[in-house]
């Protein structure tokens, strides 16, 4: 059985999750709301402060929606109680970022400044040469960040570029001269 989908997902104090017909959870918190349809296969049940997630069958694509599920389940209760974040760091010189409402302005080494509108729900910071970008939901949040770091990735040879906070950037040795 899964492992993932097995354990119950505790319900923090001031979060209330409700599970409509076709299996739609709904997840009310201090954050937000979040809801979302969950594959309809799997049997999604409340019992005395908890999510209990189960299977009908072991089936091959049962056993991959069980864990699914329970995680999707886990990620929305995380969402609305504590919120996501990612942290982005702008390495280069001349590269930097600047926000005016909710337009990220990036001056990232081209002809022109990259402009980036927020999302819906999704609300970024700027601290020096950091990017904070933050929300309820966990797969928002890292879309996001991914399309701010497609900008400008970071290239292997100096290290310029977008990257996230806790990256390792895999360096390369440049040409050397002959002699």
């Amino acid at each position: 059985m899964s492992r993932i989908g097995r354990m119950p997902v505790a319900i923090p104090a001031g979060v209330t999750v409700t599970i409509a017909e076709g299996n739609e959870v709904t997840v009310k918190g201090p954050k937000g709301t979040l809801n979302r349809v969950l594959p309809k296969e799997m049997d999604i049940k409340l019992e005395d402060g908890q999510v209990v997630v189960s299977r009908p069958n072991d089936l091959k694509k049962m056993k991959s929606l069980h864990g699914l599920t329970r995680t999707l389940i886990h990620n929305m209760v995380i969402g609305v109680s504590e919120g996501y974040t990612k942290t982005l760091e702008i390495n280069g010189v001349g590269y930097r970022a600047q926000k005016a409402g909710k337009k990220l302005t990036l001056t990232l080494g081209y002809s022109h400044p990259v402009e980036m509108d927020d999302p819906e729900g999704i609300e970024t910071k700027v601290d020096g040469n950091k990017i904070i970008v933050s929300g309820i939901s966990k797969e928002k949040v890292g879309q996001y960040a991914a399309e701010i770091r497609e900008k400008r990735k970071p290239e292997p040879y100096k290290g310029k570029g977008i990257k996230y906070a806790d990256e390792v950037i895999r360096r390369k040795v440049g040409k050397t001269g002959k002699k």
